[in-house]
């Protein structure tokens, strides 16, 4: 299945959270969208689940083989699996971006990897799915500081809370990861168990 590439604030409504963050098309009609989209659904323990596991997904801009992926590499690892995946996703190098404010979205911190405008630890990536670890320096390169999006970057940064796990620096235009985060870091509306207990059903 190819990415979606359409409007989130339908996915935003249609899953009852707001995916991209400050949607106001989202806040003025935060109710499933369609002819139905304000009857009344029967919310079965499957859809609960469901909607968890596709709120993380679209949240990260992942696929469902991916997000399979993910999840069961976190189921691998030791300690919680659902905290273990939300850390992958979050660790990703599109999201590091649009964490530390220097892309308004994650498609936008998306888009901007893979054009190649990141260096980590000095050497270019372009893969948005390139796991950040714990003391590794991204650059933004040399050659694209200039560049409208970093510029604005630039002047708007403050706007965002940047995560604790994270330091930017917009002067240099460059982020240190401090450490990996932990799940009280993780400021996503998503119930991890959930999407735990739809894997575990497959």
């Amino acid at each position: 299945m190819a990415r979606y590439t359409g409007p989130m604030t339908r996915k935003s409504r249609r899953l009852g959270v707001d995916l991209v963050g400050g949607d106001s098309a989202f806040e003025k009609r935060p109710y499933a969208p369609g002819q139905h989209g304000r009857g009344r659904i029967k919310e079965s323990e499957y859809l609960l689940q469901l909607r968890e596991k596709q709120k993380a997904r679209f949240s990260y801009g992942v696929m469902e083989k991916q997000f399979a992926n993910y999840y069961a590499e976190a189921h691998r690892r030791p300690g919680k699996t659902g905290d273990n995946l939300l850390q992958l996703l979050e660790c990703r190098l599109d999201n590091v971006v649009y964490r530390a404010g220097f892309a308004r979205t994650r498609r936008q911190a998306r888009q901007l990897v893979v054009h190649g405008h990141f260096l980590v630890n000095g050497k270019k990536v372009n893969v948005p799915s390139y796991q950040v670890t714990a003391h590794d320096v991204i650059d933004v390169r040399e050659k694209s500081l200039e560049m409208t999006p970093f510029i604005v970057a630039r002047e708007t940064h403050g706007e965002r809370v940047v995560p604790a796990w994270l330091e930017a620096v917009p002067s240099r235009m460059r982020i240190l990861v401090h450490q990996l985060p932990v799940r009280a870091q993780i400021d996503i509306p998503v119930q991890e168990q959930l999407i735990v207990e739809y894997y575990s059903k497959l």
